[in-house]
C-alpha cells in the first residue's frame, strides 16, 4: 500500500469546463494548497492520454513508467442456480469504479456443469435498456469419488478494455487422504455445498486506486471472503484437532460463452468484407490523392526554378508558354480537375514532364559534365605521364612492352582529341539547346580509355610500388 500525501502531489492540473468556474477553482486549490494548472483543454487531455496509453500497449515503443488505473463504470454481478438455496443466487463481483485490470477466483460446490449469467447490477446507470452481459457455461463438471460435490474454481476477469470474461475454470479432485486424519470437507462443510466462495480478498479502494502496474497486480491478489449466509454455518463448524493433508489435482474445465450483442458469423463475415471493400477504396483514394498532389508539387516546382536555377537553360519563348501552361493546370486542378480519376491526373503530369524534361536534362547535365570532363583529363595526363617516362626509358618502365605501349599512346591521344573536340563544341553550344555531350557519353569514354590501358599500366604502377 502506498500513502499519498498532499505535500507529495507536485503540480495540480484541472480539465474540464466546470473547472473554470472561479468557485470551483478556489475550493480545488484550497484543498490541495497550491496554485492550479489550467493549460490543457479538454480535447488536448483526451488526445494526449489517448496517446500516451497507445505508447504504454505498443511493442514499439517505449516511455516512462506511469502509474495508469482504470476503473470498471458499471457494477458487475453473476448470477447462477444454487440448488442448496432452492433458486438462484447472485454475487457483485465487481463494485462501481473497482479498478481494471483485475481478475477474481470464486470457488464453487457442484456435481455437475453449471451456467453463469454475468450482468451489470445497476440497470438504470446503463446507456441501454438491456443489463445482460453474457452467459457461460462451465462444462465437464463430475462428483468427487465419493459422490460429494467437488470444488470448481473460475477466475473472471475484467481486462485492460474493460471487458469481462470467465478467463479459466478448473475442478480441484481430491486423490488421497492421509491417514489415521480427518479430512478437510468436514459433514458440515457438505451442507454448504452448492455455495459460492470469492478466494481472493478484495483491496480497499484506497489500495485500488494505488496498483501499479494494474495488471500484474491484479493478477496476484487473492481474496478470501466467504459469501453472504455461509459464514454462520462455519461458526458452528467443530473444532478440527488437527488439519487434515489431502493429495489434489486441478483439472481445466472447458467454458463455453453465449456472449450477448454479439453478431453471427455470417453478418460478421459480411462486415469483414465490407471492411475489406473499404480498405481497398481507401487505398485507391490514397492513390489518386498522391497523383493529384504530384501534378500539384509539379506546377509549384517547375513555376519555382524556371526562375531560378533553371533559367539559364530555356529560352524566353519556351518559358512562356510552359509557364502559362503551368498555371492553367493549376487552375484547372482547383476546378474541373478537382475530383478525376487517377488516370487523368497521371496524364497530365506526363504532359507537363514532357514539357519541362528536357530543361531539367540541361540542367543536370550542366552539373555533372565539367566533373566527368576533369576525371577524363586526369586520366589522360597519367597516362600521358606513363608514355613520357617509358620513352625516357626510366628505369621503372624497362620491363613494358614497346608494342603495348604504342597502342596506350593511341588510344590516349584519340581520348585527348575526342574530349577537345566535344569541349569545343560543347562551349559554342547554347545552354538552351540539349548539350552536344552528355554526361553517359564521357563516362563511357572513361571506362573504355581506362579498360584498354589498365592491365599495362596498372603492371606500371605495381613495378613502382613493389620494385622489380
Amino acid at each position: 500500500k502506498i500513502e499519498l500525501k498532499k505535500e507529495d502531489i507536485y503540480a495540480v492540473e484541472i480539465v474540464g469546463g466546470a473547472t473554470r468556474i472561479p468557485a470551483v477553482k478556489e475550493k480545488i486549490s484550497k484543498f490541495f494548497g497550491k496554485e492550479l494548472s489550467t493549460t490543457l483543454n479538454a480535447d488536448e487531455a483526451v488526445t494526449r492520454g489517448c496517446a500516451l496509453q497507445c505508447a504504454i500497449l505498443s511493442p514499439a515503443f517505449k516511455v516512462r513508467e506511469f502509474s495508469i488505473t482504470d476503473v470498471v463504470p458499471y457494477p458487475i454481478s453473476l448470477r447462477w442456480n444454487s440448488p442448496a438455496e432452492e433458486g438462484s443466487s447472485d454475487c457483485e463481483v465487481f463494485t462501481k469504479n473497482h479498478s481494471a485490470p483485475f481478475s477474481k477466483v470464486l470457488t464453487f460446490y457442484r456435481k455437475e456443469p453449471f451456467t453463469l449469467e454475468a450482468y451489470y447490477s445497476s440497470p438504470q446507470d446503463l446507456p441501454y435498456p438491456d443489463p445482460a452481459i453474457a452467459q457461460f457455461l462451465v462444462q465437464k463438471v463430475t462428483p468427487q469419488s465419493d459422490g460429494s460435490s467437488s470444488k470448481v474454481k473460475v477466475k473472471v476477469r475484467v481486462n485492460v478494455h474493460g471487458i469481462f470474461s470467465v478467463s479459466s475454470a478448473s475442478l480441484v479432485e481430491v486423490l488421497k487422504f492421509e491417514e489415521n486424519e480427518e479430512p478437510m470437507e468436514t459433514d458440515q462443510n457438505a451442507k454448504e455445498e452448492e455455495k459460492m466462495q470469492v478466494d481472493q480478498e478484495e483491496p480497499h479502494a484506497e489500495d485500488q486506486q494505488q496498483q501499479t502496474p494494474a495488471e500484474n497486480k491484479a493478477e496476484s491478489e487473492e481474496m478470501e471472503t466467504s459469501h453472504a449466509g455461509s459464514k454462520d454455518k462455519k461458526m458452528d463448524q467443530p473444532p478440527q484437532a488437527k488439519k487434515a493433508k489431502v493429495k489434489t489435482s486441478t483439472v481445466d474445465l472447458p467454458i463455453e460463452n453465449q456472449l450477448l450483442w454479439q453478431i453471427d458469423r455470417e453478418m460478421l463475415n459480411l462486415y469483414i468484407e465490407n471492411e475489406g471493400k473499404m480498405i481497398m477504396q481507401d487505398k485507391l483514394e490514397k492513390e489518386r490523392n498522391d497523383a493529384k498532389n504530384a501534378v500539384e508539387e509539379y506546377v509549384y516546382e517547375m513555376r519555382d526554378k524556371l526562375s531560378g536555377e533553371y533559367e539559364k537553360f530555356v529560352s524566353e519563348d519556351d518559358r512562356n508558354s510552359f509557364t502559362l501552361k503551368l498555371e492553367d493546370t493549376e487552375n484547372w486542378l482547383y476546378e474541373d480537375g478537382e475530383d478525376q480519376p487517377k488516370q487523368v491526373y497521371v496524364d497530365k503530369l506526363a504532359e507537363l514532364k514532357s514539357l519541362g524534361q528536357p530543361i531539367k536534362m540541361r540542367f543536370q547535365e550542366s552539373e555533372e559534365r565539367p566533373k566527368l570532363f576533369e576525371e577524363l583529363g586526369k586520366q589522360i595526363q597519367q597516362y600521358m605521364k606513363v608514355i613520357s617516362s617509358f620513352k625516357n626509358k626510366e628505369d621503372q618502365y624497362d620491363h613494358l612492352d614497346a608494342a603495348d605501349m604504342v597502342k596506350v599512346e593511341k588510344s590516349t591521344n584519340e581520348a585527348m582529341e575526342w574530349m577537345n573536340n566535344k569541349l569545343n563544341l560543347q562551349n559554342k553550344q547554347s545552354l538552351t539547346m540539349d548539350p552536344v555531350v552528355k554526361a553517359k557519353d564521357i563516362e563511357a569514354k572513361i571506362k573504355v580509355i581506362y579498360g584498354f590501358e589498365y592491365s599495362v599500366v596498372l603492371s606500371a604502377l605495381l613495378f613502382i610500388i613493389n620494385g622489380p
